[in-house]
């Protein structure tokens, strides 16, 4: 391996350390046995910013005692150090903020050598410290270092950050880290430098919490369904494959939990719900990811309508406990969360924001036509379902910036939900949309297993035309229909999008810790 000129420096002081018997990577912190004692940088602060007066060399003389309670033990990262003759300042810092040390040579402090060992410190490098905390006369919280330890030994240095004295008083910080993908590619980097990426990921892991913590209050069950699977459905898209060699089985990894869970509401769980990854052999763009975590849930005598009403209840749930006001900023928007969703058919958003009446065309041939005649443009989509999906997804997404459902979906796109009685070109289906960008997708879900059969084959029949997102004929599934499914409505969500506005992030890769990217040439 290629070294920099300061990773040489730095592997000729792990050397040195070695020479001089000192563990560079001890298996343990020396303070394990006063565990009791130590607390994160965070608690530190806040703990003795107003319990200790600020004192001078001779006070702290007096303070410092065998039973002294402002004696603790702090773990964390250097990333800042001052030099100051037989006196050092230095910055660690955990999970939860920063700290200052303080080391001088004295009775009170420690040694010549182990202060020489404290020069010789890198930035980036961890270390334990132990000692008594005071306040300086600046109201800094400061802990006196009375002994110390290397923890690790860091030999490449952290991406530098900037800072800058504002004029209320408060420091911003600017990341020298700021290449976008370099920053996905060494996501360790990114989040060791940048304290609101982490805190993106916090997010995160709330949101799912108080997911999990809504359906729970509702009587969902949460399960785990396969991800290597026979046949790959419940969703439109192109599957990854693998192979079993033993069993010598080609296998999919699954791009939706939809068939799986509405087998158990064959078998008597009527509230399921799943938070996993799935997997579609897509495009990736700045709200796709080959790889994504979804929420899908299915309630037992419920319709789409309910389900409608349970996705508002539920988005609103999470915003109250994660966005201060359930205010979301997103993309230059103010969006407020606790407010009620708008509701239009997709045939108003449609004719809204293009002015076409899709309903006046019956077949792909006509619309397509219609379309080139209001100078519209779509991809290569051939079916009449798609045509108008497109419509969506090229002139009516990016306008929903407030919360928002759309219903009855076309038929041909929909193949696993419920005709509307009174027109079966049009199923019980809605898409909730926030921001500009789809959200979530719910049906009134069919449980017709004629009916489901004949979908199939069409579908099939589609596979054979060429379209590569055609959902394959699932006996299994079909089997467990026959059984007896009883009415039910399912939903689907994706979690990064979600994530995304509730961070205000511009891209599904800021707030996955390791997206997928092109091979580093």
């Amino acid at each position: 391996m290629d070294y920099t000129e300061v990773e040489r420096d730095r592997l000729s002081k792990l050397q040195k350390l070695k020479d001089a018997g000192i563990d560079p990577y001890p298996p343990r912190q020396q303070y394990i046995d006063v565990r009791r004692m130590a607390v994160d940088a965070t608690r530190v602060v806040l703990n003795w910013r107003d319990a200790l007066p600020a004192q001078n060399d001779d006070e702290r003389q007096k303070t410092l005692h065998q039973g002294d309670p402002t004696r603790i033990a702090i773990m964390g990262r250097v990333v800042a150090r001052r030099i100051m003759g037989k006196a050092s300042f230095a910055q660690v810092e955990d999970g939860s903020g920063r700290i200052q040390l303080y080391a001088r040579i004295g009775e009170d402090s420690i040694d010549a050598e182990s202060f020489e060992r404290f020069k010789d410190l890198d930035l980036g490098d961890f270390i334990e410290a132990y000692g008594s905390m005071f306040i300086t006369r600046t109201g800094e919280p400061t802990l006196r270092m009375t002994t110390w330890n290397l923890l690790s030994k860091s030999i490449s240095p952290l991406p530098l950050a900037k800072e800058e004295k504002q004029p209320d008083g408060t420091v911003k910080r600017y990341s020298a880290f700021t290449d976008p993908e370099l920053r996905y590619r060494q996501r360790y980097a990114d989040l060791a430098v940048n304290p609101e990426v982490r805190e993106t990921f916090r997010t995160r892991a709330r949101i799912i919490k108080y997911l999990r913590e809504f359906l729970d209050e509702h009587c969902f069950l949460e399960v785990e369904t396969p991800v290597l699977q026979p046949l790959y459905g419940g969703a439109a898209a192109r599957p990854f494959i693998t192979h079993h060699n033993q069993l010598d089985q080609d296998l999919y990894l699954r791009i939706s939990f939809e068939l799986y869970l509405k087998r158990l509401l064959v078998g008597g769980i009527e509230r399921v719900y799943e938070i996993g990854r799935d997997f579609r052999n897509e495009g990736v763009s700045f709200k796709h990811n080959p790889e994504f975590t979804q929420l899908e849930f299915y309630m037992a005598y419920a319709d789409f309508n309910t389900i409608m009403r349970l996705t508002e209840q539920m988005v609103q749930y999470v915003a109250k406990r994660v966005l201060p006001g359930s205010i979301a900023r997103f993309r230059g928007h103010t969006i407020d969360l606790s407010q009620p969703w708008e509701r239009f058919t997709l045939r108003e958003a449609v004719m809204k924001y293009t002015g076409l009446d899709y309903t006046l065309y019956p077949d792909a041939e006509s619309l397509e036509q219609a379309i080139k005649d209001h100078g519209l443009t779509l991809g290569s989509v051939k079916t009449r379902g798609k045509l108008i999906d497109g419509l969506v997804g090229d002139y009516v997404e990016k306008n929903l910036v407030n919360p928002t459902f759309l219903y009855d979906y076309p038929r041909d796109v929909s193949p696993l939900a419920k005709s509307k009685h009174d027109d079966p070109t049009t199923v019980e289906r809605f898409e909730g949309f926030i921001g500009g960008i789809e959200l979530c997708n719910a049906f009134s879900e069919l449980n017709d297993p004629l009916d489901q059969e004949q979908r199939f084959l069409e579908e099939t029949i589609g596979a054979k035309m060429g379209d590569d997102e055609a959902n394959p004929l699932d006996e299994d599934y079909l089997r467990a229909m026959r059984y007896g499914m009883p009415p039910n409505g399912g939903f689907g969500m994706g979690i990064d999008r979600l994530t995304m506005v509730f961070t205000n992030s511009d891209s599904i890769r800021d707030v996955i810790l390791f997206p997928h990217l092109r091979k580093d040439e």
